[in-house]
């Protein structure tokens, strides 16, 4: 998840570059979606695989 966001941040960083404003914004808004949505998952990731112990 979060290598497409890195894909589609350089995508639109180089039609920035270029000049190509409405490929630019389109592919770093999904770039950012991408990045938010990774982030989440790996927070759920880490926060609910704790070990499991038995109260005795």
């Amino acid at each position: 998840m979060l290598y497409y966001a890195l894909m589609f941040l350089v995508v639109g960083l180089i039609a920035g570059a270029l000049n190509f404003l409405g490929v630019s914004e389109a592919a770093v808004q999904i770039s950012w979606m991408l990045f938010l949505v990774g982030m989440v998952l790996i927070a759920v990731h880490l926060f609910s695989n704790r070990p499991k112990t038995r109260m005795t």
